[in-house]
C-alpha cells in the first residue's frame, strides 16, 4: 500500500472505526485514541496491508485490544490506589515557609533562581553558575543582592507583626 493509498484508507476508515470503537468503549475520546494508535501501528506494515485482505478488520482488532489493555491498566491502578491508604494528615506549610515564598516572589527571577538553587537545593555557587549559564561572579552578586532584598522584606514583615502584637497586647491590658 503506498502512502497515498494509506492516506485515503485512513480518511475513509477512521470515522467508521471510531464510531465502532465508541460503541465498544463508551468514550469518544478513548475511541479516537485507540483507533489512532492502531493506525500508527499499521503504518509500519502498510506494504503488506493489501496482502492481508482485511486491513480495516486488522485495525479494528488492534484498537479493541488496545482499549482492553487500557481498561486492565486502569483497573490495576484503581486496585493499587484502593490498597494504599491515604496519608493521615499532611500539614500545610508553616508560617515561616509561607513568608519566605512570598518574599521570594518579590525578587527578580535571576536572583530568586540563584537563591533557590544555592540555599534550598544545596548547589554550590559553581553549580548554580553552570546550571543557569551565568558567570560565577554574577551568581555571587545575585545571591548577595537577593539575600539583602529578602532580609529587608522579611524584617519588615516580622517587625509589622511584632508591632501589631504589641498594639493588641496594649489594648487588652
Amino acid at each position: 500500500m503506498t502512502e497515498e493509498e494509506f492516506d485515503a484508507f485512513y480518511a475513509t476508515a477512521f470515522p467508521r472505526l471510531t464510531g465502532q470503537l465508541f460503541a465498544f468503549t463508551g468514550d469518544h475520546g478513548e475511541a479516537q485514541d485507540v483507533v489512532q494508535e492502531a493506525f500508527v501501528r499499521a503504518w509500519d506494515r502498510r506494504r503488506e496491508f493489501l496482502a492481508d485482505g482485511a486491513p480495516e478488520a486488522w485495525i479494528r482488532t488492534v484498537a479493541m485490544r488496545l482499549a482492553v489493555s487500557r481498561w486492565r491498566r486502569a483497573r490495576r491502578w484503581l486496585e493499587l490506589v484502593r490498597r494504599t491508604p491515604p496519608p493521615e494528615h499532611t500539614p500545610g506549610p508553616d508560617p515561616e515557609r509561607t513568608a519566605l515564598v512570598a518574599a521570594l516572589r518579590t525578587l527578580p527571577e535571576a536572583q530568586r533562581m540563584a537563591l533557590v538553587l544555592h540555599h534550598l537545593c544545596d548547589l554550590s555557587v559553581e553549580q548554580v553558575a553552570s546550571e543557569t549559564g551565568a558567570p560565577v561572579g554574577t551568581v555571587k552578586a545575585r545571591l548577595s543582592r537577593g539575600r539583602a532584598a529578602l532580609a529587608r522584606v522579611l524584617s519588615v514583615d516580622s517587625t509589622d507583626s511584632a508591632d501589631e502584637g504589641e498594639r493588641e497586647g496594649g489594648r487588652v491590658r
